[in-house]
């Protein structure tokens, strides 16, 4: 988390350092129509470039992940990042627009223009001039469009194929505000550094929005894969689904995650890989828990010897660090990382002192038993605890099991929730932030 924080303010800083080397919030002389040109121009920056990076964010840069620590932060940075453009767009929207309604309903007094510059406009300069009112109309209905998606994409009750081809549709309204952004940003701003990195961040988000509307995002990380079985386990609602990827899979790491599209109209999902990679094998094992409209329907949907496409792999939560022990902690279907580097160790034994921590809401006997035997063969000291039968598990149970925490990195996966409490618990009691890693997993 701390590196999407530190790139998020970062990103701040430098658009609104940027803006102030070419312009000012004090116009002279200070007026409410004077401090409206000028903050409609700093709110219109900040919004259209943050939304370029978010744009440029969702095409899933691979060689941006060690730096952010993986796509599941990346996306988390995406949806600050549309959040905050959100807001600069709404406050931009309202100053100019609202100045207008005010104005007519005699609020405010518009003062008088003075006689018009007989300078001579370069032909640039004269050509975006000449665009001016038709770049305002069709950005403000695109403004319209874009807080609607952006909205829905924030609401978690909307179905995810849905949003996946809603969301889509940002892209077209991007291209409009980009257009909207290049008319009618100060022509002066062009000659300086503001105006240079907009021009880099209009042309990236611009070729992010191609690339997302012509379905070309992750293909050269595509693979097509075959569902060669399909396990249920009843008391833990939780489907196995073993994918064939012999042909131009690469390779992952355990903990690990690959998008998969089973459906073309339900579009691709995530899913954290549960097993080691072994190439003369090709295959790759996902776990999912009927938790949502579409993973609750995968039982029914999926069939042996269907056709899938797989994505990837993606993610930084892979357990290299320095530290000398791990612990472990798993909370309901987040023990899936866990699974594939279980598997992975059994086969290449790590030095590392290892502790797993499973909670779980749901027994189911053979399940613990699976999990008993791979962490045996791994050599992961083992702790499951049941909610109702088990005391609750927290920072200080997992301290009274591993004396030895503060030489330790906490890998964690689970609701995120659990997470965040129980990061904050460790970190009061003087453990290093940079040892506590989580997964979030969520892509909306």
């Amino acid at each position: 988390m701390k590196q999407i924080k530190i790139s998020f303010v970062v990103l701040l800083l430098v658009l609104s350092g940027l803006w102030f080397l070419a312009d000012s919030l004090l116009p002279d002389p200070f007026t409410y129509f004077s401090f409206r040109h000028v903050f409609v121009q700093y709110s219109g920056v900040i919004a259209i470039g943050v939304m370029s990076i978010a744009m440029m964010l969702a095409l899933r840069p691979k060689w941006l992940e060690p730096h952010l620590d993986g796509l599941d932060k990346m996306y988390r940075l995406h949806k600050w990042l549309g959040i905050t453009a959100l807001v600069a767009a709404v406050l931009h929207w309202w100053m100019a627009q609202g100045t207008k309604w005010m104005v007519g309903w005699g609020w405010l007094v518009k003062p008088e223009r003075g006689p018009k510059s007989q300078e001579t406009l370069g032909f640039i300069e004269g050509l975006f001039r000449s665009q001016r009112g038709f770049a305002e109309s069709v950005g403000e209905w695109a403004f319209y469009a874009a807080v609607a998606l952006i909205v829905l994409a924030l609401i978690k009750r909307f179905p995810y194929h849905w949003f996946i081809k809603t969301h889509q549709l940002i892209s077209i309204a991007y291209l409009v505000l980009a257009y909207h952004a290049l008319i009618l940003i100060e022509f002066e701003y062009w000659t300086q550094p503001v105006g240079w990195l907009m021009a880099i961040l209009l042309l990236g988000g611009s070729m992010a929005a191609v690339l997302a509307l012509t379905g070309r995002i992750g293909r050269d990380r595509k693979v097509t894969g075959k569902i060669d079985d399909l396990t249920y386990y009843d008391a833990l609602r939780v489907l196995e689904v073993k994918v064939s990827v012999k042909e131009g899979w690469q390779g992952h790491r355990a903990g690990q995650f690959a998008f998969v599209t089973s459906n073309r109209k339900e579009g691709a999902h995530p899913y954290t890989i549960a097993s080691a990679w072994e190439p003369d094998d090709g295959h790759i094992v996902f776990i999912t828990k009927a938790l949502g409209d579409h993973t609750g329907r995968l039982r029914e949907a999926l069939k042996t010897g269907m056709p899938v496409t797989v994505e990837g792999p993606y993610g930084c939560f892979d357990f290299h660090d320095p530290q000398p022990r791990q612990i472990w902690v798993a909370g309901g279907i987040g023990i899936t990382p866990f699974v594939a580097r279980l598997k992975e160790l059994a086969k290449t034994p790590g030095e590392k002192q290892i502790d797993l921590f499973y909670a779980t809401s749901t027994y189911d006997q053979a399940v613990i038993d699976k999990l008993t035997a791979d962490a045996l063969a791994a050599g992961v000291k083992l702790h499951v605890l049941v909610s109702g039968r088990d005391q609750r598990l927290d920072y200080a149970g997992i301290c009274e099991a591993v004396p030895e925490w503060k030489a330790a990195s906490v890998w964690f996966c689970g609701p995120s929730g659990f997470g965040f409490s129980l990061r904050q618990a460790f970190l009061a009691h003087g453990f290093m932030a940079k040892h506590y890693h989580q997964e979030l997993f969520q892509m909306r």
